[in-house]
């Protein structure tokens, strides 16, 4: 388990005792999105804690835009395991100020080019997707299927938002977190899309 670094982990403290903003995505089904830290699951947590530098300068966490992603922005991912559920925290500091943030999990580690990272990691796959034409069909592309961090900074740049699902990541299937542009679209033809890839975190979930 990778833990967060002294001067980022009393950060991080600071802003969850402080709290801050974020956007909840559709909570129906079997995802689910809180701000409330009593509410996350009790088992032992993966944590991977990382900084934001450009593209060349870090695989663990890339940053492709540096107005709403500037580097030595922060990302904590937590993600924890228990009774077949799945509990994915994600929490950020020093991004872009009062700003709309979409986030998924996807299936291949951060790159240099923004497209690296894959397509969103699906728990029942999109038989008529490829990585060309990734999934837009709701019945696929929607929270309970995928992990959706839809989240939106507070006026210091700050973030936190969970989601939980009720099914556990394939091995070796699921390998980052990807910022976009904006909030997740939900409806057909376009489920599942959130804007350009801003910023991506290296996480083995």
């Amino acid at each position: 388990m990778r833990t967060t670094p002294p001067v980022v982990g009393l950060a991080l403290t600071a802003l969850l005792a402080t709290g801050c903003t974020q956007g909840a995505p559709s909570t129906s089904g079997g995802s689910a999105a809180t701000d409330s830290p009593a509410a996350q699951p009790t088992a032992e947590p993966s944590v991977t804690a990382s900084t934001f530098l450009p593209p060349g300068e870090s695989a663990g966490a890339v940053t492709y835009d540096e107005t709403a992603v500037p580097e030595g922005a922060t990302a904590d991912v937590q993600v924890r395991v228990q009774d077949g559920s799945t509990f994915v925290q994600f929490t950020g500091t020093g991004l872009e100020e009062d700003r709309d943030f979409g986030a998924h999990v996807h299936t291949r580690p951060c790159g240099d080019d923004p497209g690296d990272a894959g397509p969103h990691y699906q728990d029942e796959v999109d038989p008529e997707a490829t990585d060309d034409e990734p999934s837009t069909d709701p019945e696929y592309a929607n929270p309970e299927n995928e992990v959706w961090l839809d989240m939106t900074t507070d006026g210091s740049g700050n973030a936190y938002i969970t989601s939980t699902v009720d099914w556990e990541f394939r091995e070796g299937e699921a390998h980052s977190l990807v910022l976009h542009d904006e909030h997740t679209a939900t409806h057909e033809g376009h489920a599942g899309t959130a804007g350009d890839r801003l910023a991506c975190v290296t996480v083995e979930f």
